[in-house]
């Protein structure tokens, strides 16, 4: 027998969940197919528990920091295994937190894998679920690269399940997750070596935020080994893994590999095809700028469309298309130009808006950019001293910010409101005009000249 809703969604991820619950909201029933844990990537094995690590590894740095400030603290220890223990559970509450959610919104959870037997149409187990609207929200899963004893290497989402830190990892890739994680080990206490295929990392995210975290990095006795290739992994007879390269070096040897090269959208038991539904080659699925794939009534969101893997892109994505299909809300959809994002390295970068290139591509000569590098006065105490920088990117005669960039420590949580402002059309006078909080980094962009 088919079972009848207004609207399916295929994941119980972030984008999947909000779509369900603002639709539910506003009177349609709704079912959200998942056969893993609720949450998606984000709560299992990425954003949250990647934070709680990231905290333990800015702890690490504190409590090394502490006899500049006069304090001793004696023998300092660490055991993964009960912060590896303390993480999960907190993960396990958030899991029960989602299905109470749905639970108490008043949307239905099938569990098992979804497969599309036609269009509108979704066999999951033993069941038939026919509706008008279907969400595809099925997310991402870690790519593996081709080559002898890949396997022998952990994906990213490998990287928490570890039991114990290992004493030398190499981590291979360039992105934001490779950054990271690279980051999280050294910080406590692993000898860490950077595999990266070309000059730099983080490619399309602002030439100074690379060149500046890079710096960092190096400084901080993370190895980069740049324009190398892992050609086999091998494992040898006291359990380390031997790594074959081309490149800056040609062997390595490490008790830990992490795969950190990127995500392929999650669709193979989709059956993407009964539903009329054509890929790209790279498994993402094409949307307009309503969230509308090639099928009418089939939408696509979150890291599946290939465009912005981030948690909130998929939560606003979700929610403004219920409020377009069930709200009265015919123009409502996702604005992707101003997204704010933070990369939780150490110290962190926080971006929202063009890079310099990007905008010079765009703008051209009307490009006007501002750029400051100070020392923080955390370090003001301390032997060693961390640098931040700050860039804003600026057009016309107005001045009105295009970009802003922020490496250093406390720019995970200052951009979200000059995220807010560059919404809003902030020209650089406005933030001229604005008092500065003093003694604060934040003030560093309201006073650059």
């Amino acid at each position: 027998m088919t079972e009848r809703y207004d609207l399916i969604a295929l994941g119980g991820g972030s984008g999947g969940l909000s779509v369900a619950q603002r639709a539910t909201e506003y009177g349609a029933r709704c079912v959200v197919v998942e056969s893993g844990p609720l949450g998606g990537t984000c709560v299992n094995s990425g954003c949250v528990p990647k934070k709680v690590m990231w905290h333990a590894a800015e702890m690490r740095r504190v409590f090394d920091d502490a006899p500049g400030y006069g304090l001793q603290l004696g023998q300092l220890g660490f055991d993964w295994a009960a912060l590896k223990r303390a993480r999960d559970a907190y993960v396990q509450r958030l899991n029960g937190w989602y299905e109470r959610y749905l639970l108490d919104s008043g949307v239905e959870l099938a569990r098992g894998e979804a497969c599309f037997v036609a269009p509108n149409q979704v066999q999951v187990g033993d069941r038939l679920l026919q509706a008008e609207h279907v969400v595809i929200a099925s997310g991402s899963q870690p790519e593996q690269p081709q080559l002898p004893g890949a396997q022998l290497g952990l994906s990213s989402d490998g990287f928490f399940r570890l039991e114990a830190l290992p004493a030398r990892v190499a981590v291979v890739g360039a992105g934001y997750i490779a950054v990271e994680l690279a980051g999280i080990l050294h910080s406590l206490g692993a000898k860490v070596s950077m595999i990266l295929r070309r000059s730099q990392f983080l490619r399309g995210f602002d030439a100074m935020i690379r060149a500046a975290l890079m710096e960092h990095m190096a400084a901080d006795g993370i190895a980069l080994l740049t324009e190398t290739l892992v050609q086999k992994v091998e494992q040898r007879d006291h359990g380390r893994l031997l790594l074959t390269c081309a490149g800056a070096v040609q062997e390595l040897e490490v008790d830990s590999l992490i795969w950190a090269i990127g995500r392929r959208p999650r669709i193979e038991a989709l059956a993407l095809e009964a539903a009329g539904i054509r890929p790209r080659a790279d498994g993402s699925i094409p949307t307009d700028e309503w969230q509308s794939t090639e099928q009418p009534g089939h939408y696509a969101i979150g890291d599946v469309t290939g465009r912005w893997p981030l948690t909130p892109v998929a939560i606003a994505a979700g929610r403004r298309l219920a409020d377009r299909l069930f709200g009265g809300q015919p123009e409502r959809r996702l604005d992707y130009e101003l997204i704010p994002t933070v990369i939780f390295s150490h110290p962190p970068v926080g971006t929202v808006g063009l890079s310099e290139e990007e905008a010079q591509a765009r703008y051209g000569e009307r490009v006007k950019v501002y750029t400051n590098q100070f020392i923080p006065l955390y370090y003001g105490p301390l032997e060693h001293k961390r640098r931040s920088s700050m860039k804003l990117v600026c057009v016309g005669t107005e001045e009105r910010v295009l970009g802003l960039h922020v490496v250093g420590a406390g720019a995970d949580e200052l951009l979200q409101g000059f995220a807010v402002a560059l919404r809003m059309g902030a020209r650089k006078r406005d933030l001229d005009d604005t008092v500065a909080i003093h003694p604060t980094s934040a003030e560093e962009l309201v006073t650059m000249r």
